[in-house]
């Protein structure tokens, strides 16, 4: 019942200092020493496969229909724009040929 009388309960409290900001003077490494000890290449690939495969449980898939609809739909609309920018190149490929053609003309070249 606390979580929905303070919604903001479980965030830690705001930051004085900007990053890297301490009394102490250091630079922003200091910020690294408080989150614990050094963790190698090999703990922080086991954590990074473990945060991966914790929300890859939480992924919702599609369904095979589903799946199948939008392929369509996107089959659909690759045609068609397909065949939208064939026609509008050809448009400006003709336009650009009797363009071509009437400034010969009028220059006599």
């Amino acid at each position: 019942m606390d979580d929905l009388e303070q919604p903001d309960a479980s965030l830690p409290a705001p930051r004085a200092a900007r990053f890297g900001e301490g009394v102490e003077g250091k630079g922003a490494r200091r910020e690294r020493e408080l989150s614990g000890p050094r963790v190698g290449p090999i703990g922080r690939m086991m954590q990074f496969l473990r945060d991966v495969r914790a929300e890859m449980k939480r992924v919702s898939w599609p369904s095979a229909k589903e799946v199948k609809n939008t392929t369509i739909i996107t089959i659909i609309a690759v045609i068609f724009f397909a065949i939208y920018l064939f026609l509008v190149d050809r448009l400006w490929s003709f336009l650009l040929v009797q363009l071509n053609q009437l400034l010969n003309w009028l220059t006599g070249a």
